[in-house]
């Protein structure tokens, strides 16, 4: 078949991935807006605090009032009274008074400092003493020292993590336009695939892709429906594949992507309208043979067979496009969110030419941490399981050497 091996480099393949469009927008309250990915930029409206705040329990003061104080030399300032919380102060200090103020309270008028009960002590009803001064502003939130009006908060693209909605609860931000949450279609295929409770004969696996992926979708936030394991038969394959096309953003197939008789993922795909193959490869080990097609206008990604090999691809090239479908900044989306550098163990071989990523385990040695290279078999699930992480060897690199730094991507 003339579509077979369009191979592209991992560079081409990020880039291509990366264009595809993101999903539609929807506008959510912002109390529900944890982990969505915003579809808009966010201004302040207000300045945050809109009034001048203790950062400490204490006495407001003057602070002109309170210069030059200490032990030996305290000053004394007229008590008249304490801020309430949640309460506007409209009596002024006049000089040489104080009022009791708890953290977060309204500094009242010609207030500009906040000297903190401890360098203080009261002496009787209505007089404080101040053993140590404090210099304009001090233990003070003045107005928009958190954020001014009319300041970015943030960006498009952003995923909102768990503190953001309180953030812009706290400028008066309600509702918010977001992407809506992406959804795939999860499509496994194989004769040789028999679930967990069935014992594999001589030639079939038991169903470990399926399972791995799922998770991992749902951890880039996306929608799943898993359309389950289809034989290889062209019709079943082909219905399949329009159901989940129907239904989903992104189509991602587990297995059919290698050159073998059997092989009928790109038949099926390109019996639809106007389908075509983007590429068929990539230059990275494990797992060259993926595809990455078009069809009805939306994107089929297609993973090796391989466990070790569907679930580094997943990594390296199904979560960013997941993550950009869904809005997010196509820098972020393809950040490894957890690094780690380390000293390589042993030596490791590369071919140049192609992008390796060798599993590792982490070891502690003294204060210092020691990479150690995993069997690199793409079938060794296990070798997944018990790696730390993953080192990236670059195309034009011939291997890494004993004792050298290295950056290991932690799972």
């Amino acid at each position: 078949m003339k579509d077979f091996f369009k191979v592209v480099t991992p560079q081409e393949a990020r880039r291509i991935l990366l264009e595809v469009p993101p999903v539609e927008t929807e506008r959510i309250k912002t109390v529900h807006a944890r982990d969505r990915v915003l579809a808009e930029d966010l201004y302040s409206q207000v300045d945050l605090p809109h009034f001048h705040r203790a950062a400490m329990d204490g006495y407001a003061v003057r602070a002109k009032d309170t210069f030059g104080s200490s032990v030996s030399q305290p000053a004394y300032l007229n008590l008249i009274g304490a801020v309430e919380m949640g309460k506007e102060v409209t009596r002024p200090l006049g000089k040489g008074e104080a009022m009791r103020i708890s953290t977060g309270g309204m500094l009242p008028p010609e207030g500009d400092g906040v000297v903190m009960v401890e360098y203080t002590e009261e002496v009787g009803d209505h007089m404080v003493e101040v053993h140590r001064g404090v210099s304009p502003w001090q233990n003070v939130i003045q107005i928009g020292d958190d954020i001014k009006r009319g300041a970015l908060v943030f960006r498009r693209g952003r995923r909102l993590r768990a503190q953001d909605p309180g953030a812009l609860t706290g400028i008066g931000i309600s509702s918010l336009l977001v992407y809506q949450k992406p959804r795939v279609s999860l499509i496994s295929t194989g004769d040789e695939i028999v679930e967990a409770e069935s014992e594999p004969l001589p030639g079939q696996v038991r169903n470990i892709n399926q399972h791995s992926l799922v998770g991992l979708i749902e951890e880039c936030s996306a929608e799943l429906r898993d359309f389950g394991v289809i034989r290889d038969d062209r019709v079943a394959l082909r219905t399949t594949i329009e159901k989940a096309l129907q239904w989903g953003d992104l189509v991602l197939l587990s297995g059919g992507s290698s050159v073998g008789t059997k092989d009928i993922a790109l038949d099926s795909i390109l019996s639809f309208p106007e389908a075509r193959v983007v590429f068929h490869g990539i230059s990275v080990s494990p797992g060259k043979p993926t595809i990455f097609a078009l069809a009805t206008g939306k994107p089929i990604l297609g993973l090796p067979g391989y466990p070790v090999s569907a679930l580094v691809i997943f990594q390296l090239f199904a979560a960013p496009l997941i993550r950009t479908l869904g809005g997010e900044d196509a820098t972020t989306a393809c950040q490894f969110h957890k690094t780690t550098r380390a000293i390589l163990k042993t030596n490791i071989a590369s071919q140049t030419g192609r992008e390796d990523y060798v599993r590792v385990c982490l070891e502690r040695g003294g204060d210092r941490l020691y990479a150690a290279p995993l069997p690199s078999k793409s079938g060794a699930i296990f070798t997944l399981v018990k790696a730390d992480g993953m080192i990236k060897i670059d195309l034009n690199q011939e291997g890494i050497e004993e004792g050298e730094e290295v950056e290991v991507i932690l799972f």
